[in-house]
């Protein structure tokens, strides 16, 4: 279990550092397939459950919602924009949201479970510090996915998955998130409504 989750991490932490949000659908799409990979490692009897699991994850989470995030960033005309400032400052922070993250996860009894919890806090802390230092709304929305993706990932720590109508509706909300996310960043500023004058002032 250790290497779908090492290949998580890195699909979470390096377009933190490093990457442009036209890249994001690829960062996705490859933490969507160590989802699916971990939770198939984790469940590997083919029950219809686990399949049904793994079919949403893929279909969901590895092709569309990337396909559907992908349409949006070039609707939007932002491609080379930073996911994160690159500054010495926010990498700094970054860093230290990482390595306390992991800390976290340090008391769980076994070593995958550790990582595995470390991962999942490493990834929420990212997505916050994203929100917080980055107003752009391509660079909100991802954050957010990332958000969705790490509760995935807890998912697959539980010894038991969830049942089938909870997995199926977290995938329904991942998928309304990307497709209303993608329309609202999608939709250019001057089909907008312009906001009202104020108060006795002239438009």
């Amino acid at each position: 279990m250790t290497l779908p989750i090492t290949l998580f991490l890195v699909a979470v932490v390096v377009p933190v550092f490093f990457g442009k949000v036209r890249s994001a659908p690829v960062w996705l799409l490859l933490q969507a397939l160590a989802l699916g990979w971990s939770g198939f490692v984790q469940h590997p009897q083919a029950s219809p459950h686990a399949l049904a699991a793994l079919a949403e994850v893929i279909a969901v989470r590895a092709l569309l919602a990337p396909w559907l995030l992908r349409r949006a960033i070039r609707a939007r005309g932002e491609p080379d924009l930073d996911l994160m400032p690159s500054n010495l400052f926010a990498w700094a922070v970054a860093v230290a949201l990482i390595v306390l993250a992991f800390e976290f996860g340090a008391p769980a009894a076994e070593a995958r479970h550790a990582m595995a919890l470390g991962a999942v806090a490493a990834t929420v802390a990212v997505s916050l510090l994203l929100l917080a230092t980055n107003a752009a709304p391509p660079a909100q929305l991802v954050a957010v996915l990332y958000m969705e993706n790490a509760l995935g990932l807890f998912e697959t720590l539980l010894p038991e998955p969830w049942p089938l109508p909870v997995h199926l509706a977290l995938g329904l909300i991942y998928l309304g998130t990307v497709g209303l996310g993608g329309w609202l960043i999608g939709t250019p500023d001057e089909a907008r409504p312009a906001p009202l004058p104020p108060e006795g002032g002239r438009a």
